[in-house]
């Protein structure tokens, strides 16, 4: 075989791969300082994530709470919790994170980088907001691993806590052999392949209204990209492995019927967290607590946390058997 047909090979191959390779909408360049204008976070690169506010309308601000939501779904997730927590003195705030709901890139994923910067940003300009006002940074699945990497970094988020609702910290180390694999090689060969999930035969919450209302809202993500999928598995490879390292207070919620995260890397993560760490675990809990029938009980529990770090919780307990 000639030199000029091994080398036509390699250059052909190498297109196969990059072609193949998975999708990641990294943020542009810098242009502007981030700010929060008409309803929008606009992020540093100009991308503007729509932003959601509950606001306590009666009495003084007790403290303030950004919301992250969970993969595929947006904002709009934290509609009730935000309702219920504003109703006791806290000011709660919530965006689109990017690729998701309204915001630019929907459907592909923008790399960790991407959303822990965000989050570090919006909490600055929260900070500007409520000046003097205890700030926590809530994470619901995917929202929670965000908020666990952001924390660990070098310069991690101005906040006095973290909650982590039902956190996305399924690593790649607590999955099946089959599912790293099956992964591994469709993210690199079909990234662009969309899976929908049906069939499954997964409960993530006994609000069967609220499950129907997200299966018509259209900015909710139906099919995702496996590149995408992959993207959330380096996310929690990473979530997973720097939760030895929060020195933050934190309480972390989780339902015993959670059918979305399993038990397993739930309980290796909260075994590197600090033994200050607050846990509650509720029996008839599901992966979309906060929403779930009795989402009122995390909720209420959540409020005694933020207000006394170490009071007894109403509904929740520290016993994961």
């Amino acid at each position: 075989m000639s030199r000029l047909s091994i080398s036509a090979g390699i250059a052909i191959a190498l297109l196969v791969i990059s072609a193949c390779s998975p999708l990641v909408n990294h943020p542009g360049k810098q242009i502007s300082e981030p700010k929060i204008e008409n309803g929008h976070f606009v992020a540093g690169d100009g991308s503007m994530l729509p932003v959601r506010i509950w606001l306590p309308k009666d009495g003084p601000i007790k403290a303030a709470i950004v919301a992250l939501h969970g993969f595929n779904d947006y904002s709009n997730f934290f509609a009730s919790p935000g309702k219920f927590l504003s109703r006791r003195g806290i000011a709660c705030y919530a965006y689109d994170q990017r690729g998701f709901g309204a915001a630019p890139g929907r459907g592909v994923w923008s790399g960790t980088e991407a959303y822990t910067s965000d989050l570090s940003s919006f909490v600055k300009e929260i900070h500007k907001r409520h000046q003097g006002i205890p700030l926590y940074v809530l994470g619901e699945s995917m929202g929670g691993a965000v908020t666990i990497v952001a924390m660990t970094k070098s310069n991690p988020p101005d906040a006095d806590g973290i909650i982590l609702v039902a956190p996305a910290v399924w690593g790649r180390e607590t999955m099946p052999w089959y599912q790293r694999w099956l992964l591994a090689v469709a993210s690199h060969t079909l990234p662009w392949m969309e899976l929908t999930g049906k069939g499954m035969q997964i409960k993530a919450s006994d609000n069967i209204e609220m499950l129907r209302a997200l299966g018509h809202d259209p900015l909710v993500i139906k099919a995702t990209r496996i590149d995408a999928l992959s993207g959330l598995a380096d996310l929690m490879d990473e979530a997973l492995s720097r939760a030895d390292k929060l020195q933050i207070p934190a309480l972390v919620q989780y339902g015993k019927n959670d059918q979305i995260i399993p038990k397993e890397p739930t309980l290796l993560m909260l075994g590197k967290m600090p033994e200050s760490t607050r846990k509650s675990f509720y029996l008839h809990g599901y992966h979309m607590l906060l929403r779930d029938l009795q989402g009122e009980k995390p909720l209420t529990d959540m409020a005694t946390w933020i207000s006394d770090h170490n009071k007894p919780f109403l509904y929740g307990t520290d016993n994961w058997k």
